[in-house]
């Protein structure tokens, strides 16, 4: 008895011994585990434990970017990438629905149904924590996924992990596109920014946010929870004065003359003259493929000789100063001069133009013209003409909120590296440099009675439906870049070179649409065998009260084909007036009522339907649309190559034509 009792005392001491042993040791397990977890190696690498959890910033929507008429130009788009967790369903679950999912996964992918499920039984027995399943996908095919079987789990369930990236896209395709801009972090953490993207990075950027992440295998970042630590906050939208159908027109004029001319570069700036308003800016450059695409933006960093094209600055000095009249006499000679022996400066007509007036001299483009009425009045006194220039404030930059504009250069009496050519050189547009939005906003200064504004690219920035968060107005550089007397003088001279037989831009008079400007050819590449050219025309319209100016500058065109800036330039321009004006329907103040009324009647008594649009412009068609009274959906840019509901069908009250452009 003894001896059964001191047995059983025995066992039930080892029994003891045996529990609490497997107590320390689950203690001891579990405090291993949160070691390994928390500090496992990491502290003798010199990794710190917070390495294995932290905050990745998320980055925030940019806000959009619009054209005048509501058109988006640039907006921020969710992307989607997915991953699976294979380890986080359980077993049955991921039994009962893995057929399931492969055949559904198999439907949004290129895969076969059975590679599908071989790829997650694999993950599933490799225990992959972050298995890709698909990148870059759109908010819909993303909600697809998420509504597939294991996946439509929470993620402490399903397994699915979901990482959010922001990418910027352009509806309109390449419209304007340096302009617009862009912004990019580059590797070492600094910002490349161009056009409106980056000069107003600090209003479209937003607030970026916060989501919690642990580190896993392979040095990935999980996501520890569905929801974001900090949501990130959209940024403010800019509202630009971009006119995407005068864009559009610019775009097109320009593109078919760089074609025809096999040129290398060239831009367009249409400009709104009260306002300064920029209504189209297109910047083209050719690859070595021979296709144009918006390389450079030409028209704000590019400062370069203008040639004839400053021939007005120096004609309206001389007015100013008094040292000619329009009418002054001006011997050209055989149209040649010579500078110290050997330098020369000649007229483009063979001959010459005799003696003629000095504003006939402007309107021929002579050079040898301007050049004696420049050097023959300031010779002795160089510093007077310079000084002139500068009054008018043509030595300093605009002031553009778009980074990069190039700047002016106009040599001075007092620089060590003046010589004796650099006044008649200056005359007629050598030795001097200026970009195209300079130039034309100088031009654009005549058309507006003297008044210098600056351009403006933006009208406000905010949020569409919000009061704005500032709002630009008109900005004025020179109230009056000359007197009012010299003003109409040039004016007139202006409106002769494109009015008159004799005039540089007469091949683009129009019976219709008054135009007044100036041309301007230059020679580049001038110091060695193989001389190229700058052909330019620059100008505005329509003369009795103008509305717009424009400049057009192309860069090296093809010499057998043509280089003169009336041949070449020129033509653009007026295709673009003309369109303008033309093709764009004109407001007319008619009350809403009594036009739908109308709209109503016309239909009724001639039993409308929709005209054959195919082949017609985007403005034409739209034109055609908007006189029935049917609202428009444009798909693309371009001409129209197909529409919905087909030519000939009968017109619908509240009708809507989609149109697709190519």
């Amino acid at each position: 008895m003894n001896n059964s009792n001191s047995l059983a005392r025995f066992h039930k001491s080892r029994f003891y011994l045996l529990i609490s042993f497997l107590v320390i040791f689950g203690f001891v397990l579990i405090g291993k585990l949160i070691y390994l977890q928390f500090y496992s190696n990491m502290e003798g690498l010199g990794i710190a434990p917070e390495a294995l959890v932290k905050n990745i910033v998320l980055e925030p929507s940019h806000g959009d970017i619009y054209a005048a008429d509501g058109n988006i130009l640039a907006t921020s788009v969710t992307r989607y990438s997915m991953y699976w967790d294979a380890v986080t369903p359980s077993l049955s679950l991921f039994n009962e629905n893995k057929r399931t999912l492969a055949d559904s996964i198999a439907v949004l992918t290129s895969k076969t149904p059975r590679v599908v499920l071989n790829q997650l039984e694999n993950a599933r027995k490799q225990k992959s924590r972050y298995w890709p399943l698909v990148k870059d996908v759109s908010y819909s095919t993303f909600k697809r996924f998420k509504s597939f079987p294991i996946f439509n789990k929470s993620a402490y369930k399903g397994g699915l992990i979901v990482e959010q990236e922001i990418k910027r896209e352009h509806p309109l395709g390449k419209i304007a596109e340096r302009s617009i801009g862009y912004e990019k972090l580059d590797k070492d953490g600094t910002y490349f920014r161009v056009g409106l993207e980056g000069a107003f990075s600090q209003y479209l950027r937003g607030d970026p946010g916060l989501r919690l992440k642990q580190k896993i295998a392979n040095g990935q970042w999980k996501p520890i929870s569905d929801s974001n630590e900090k949501e990130p906050t959209q940024g403010f939208d800019l509202k630009t004065t971009l006119d995407v159908n005068i864009q559009d027109i610019a775009h097109n004029a320009l593109l078919g003359q760089l074609e025809k001319y096999e040129a290398e570069h060239g831009t367009v700036v249409v400009m709104q003259v009260k306002s300064g308003a920029i209504k189209a800016i297109v910047n083209l450059g050719r690859t070595e493929e021979g296709k144009y695409f918006e390389k450079l933006n030409y028209a704000v960093g590019e400062a370069h000789e203008p040639g004839s094209t400053f021939k007005l600055m120096g004609m309206i000095a001389a007015l100013e100063d008094k040292v000619i009249s329009e009418n002054t006499l001006i011997e050209t000679g055989k149209g040649e001069l010579t500078f110290y022996g050997k330098y020369k400066v000649k007229d483009s007509k063979k001959g010459g133009y005799g003696t003629i007036t000095a504003a006939r001299a402007f309107e021929v483009s002579s050079n040898v013209g301007l050049v004696k009425i420049i050097h023959d009045n300031y010779k002795e006194n160089p510093k007077q003409f310079v000084d002139r220039l500068y009054n008018m404030g043509l030595n300093k930059n605009l002031g553009l909120p778009i980074w990069g504009e190039g700047n002016p250069k106009i040599p001075y009496p007092t620089d060590a590296d003046w010589d004796g050519l650099d006044l008649p050189w200056m005359a007629y547009g050598y030795g001097v440099s200026f970009t195209p939005l300079q130039i034309l906003t100088f031009y654009n200064s005549i058309a507006n009675n003297g008044e210098m504004v600056q351009p403006q690219f933006l009208t406000e920035i905010g949020n569409l439906g919000n009061v704005p968060h500032k709002v630009f107005k008109k900005q004025v550089l020179n109230p009056s870049i000359c007197s009012k007397e010299t003003l109409e003088k040039v004016q007139k001279m202006m409106f002769n070179v494109v009015d008159k037989k004799w005039g540089t831009g007469y091949r683009i008079k129009d019976s219709l649409l008054t135009m007044a400007g100036k041309t301007g050819t230059c020679q580049v590449d001038y110091t060695t065998n193989n001389i190229q050219y700058i052909s330019s025309f620059v100008g505005y319209f329509p003369v009795e009260q103008p509305q717009y100016s424009c400049i057009i500058v192309i860069h090296k065109p093809d010499k057998s084909k043509g280089y003169y800036g009336a041949t070449v330039a020129a033509p653009v321009f007026k295709n673009i007036a003309k369109k303008i004006f033309n093709d764009i329907p004109q407001q007319f103040h008619l009350e809403a009522s009594k036009i739908t009324n109308l709209i109503e009647y016309l239909k009724l008594q001639n039993d409308f339907k929709i005209p054959n649009l195919e082949g017609l412009s985007s403005q034409e068609a739209v034109e055609k649309l908007e006189a029935l009274g049917l609202k428009v959906e444009l798909k693309g840019t371009g001409t129209v190559k197909g529409q919905q509901p087909h030519a000939g069908s009968k017109i619908k009250n509240n009708q809507k034509v989609i149109l697709e452009l190519s």
